[in-house]
């Protein structure tokens, strides 16, 4: 059973994964309904989520630095808490690539993108509400794979949706493939940060059982 005195640690990184959760949520929901008019409070609203996970980071922070026992290596979890939030910022700079290239239509691909982050950011956070429980928990190792497959589904989105972007390219504005080049590549560092945190995790369990 997990120890009580813990709890902070498990809930901080619970709550900074449901931060994700939310972030990638609203981010299909921006993408299915998308209007460019409303870009700027699209931003506004995902950048609550931003802060919100920076809050959640500095209070794991400020907690390490002043606790005498950590339930396990100080430096591996400020680790994890960095890069659970590096998720969120992740998901944010879709959104602001978006607005800095002035883009008025949303690709199909784009959405599938989204809905697989989406996936990515649910087992994530699933994988830290186990981690109180990781020295016992059979389920651990599926989240880490679960999490590593929906990486690679979007890897090979990302070498679809680019070769398609060139492939039906009408010529009419060059700018238009530069762009989404761009924003492909932004939503590909979003399931590259979730892998990044499931290996974190891993490793960490492996060094503690």
């Amino acid at each position: 059973m997990a120890n009580k005195k813990n709890d902070f640690y498990w809930n901080n990184y619970v709550s900074a994964a449901d931060v994700a959760c939310r972030a990638a949520h609203f981010l299909l929901e921006c993408l299915k309904d998308y209007n460019i008019d409303s870009i700027k409070e699209m931003l506004t609203k995902m950048h609550e989520f931003e802060h919100e996970g920076d809050s959640l980071r500095h209070e794991m922070s400020t907690a390490l630095a002043k606790s005498f026992v950590t339930p396990i290596d100080r430096e591996d979890m400020a680790e994890m808490s960095y890069k659970l939030d590096h998720v969120t910022d992740s998901i944010e700079e879709v959104l602001q690539s978006l607005y800095i290239n002035n883009i008025e239509k949303i690709y199909e691909e784009a959405i599938t993108f989204a809905e697989k982050i989406c996936v990515c950011t649910t087992r994530v956070k699933e994988m830290f509400t186990e981690l109180p429980n990781f020295k016992k928990s059979a389920q651990m190792h599926q989240f880490v794979v679960d999490v590593n497959a929906a990486e690679e589904e979007c890897d090979t989105l990302y070498l679809q949706a680019n070769y398609d972007i060139r492939k039906n390219w009408n010529g009419e504005n060059p700018l238009d493939v530069i762009s989404w080049k761009e924003i492909y590549s932004k939503l590909e560092e979003c399931a590259d940060a979730c892998e990044h945190v499931a290996d974190t995790v891993e490793a960490v369990v492996m060094k503690n059982t």
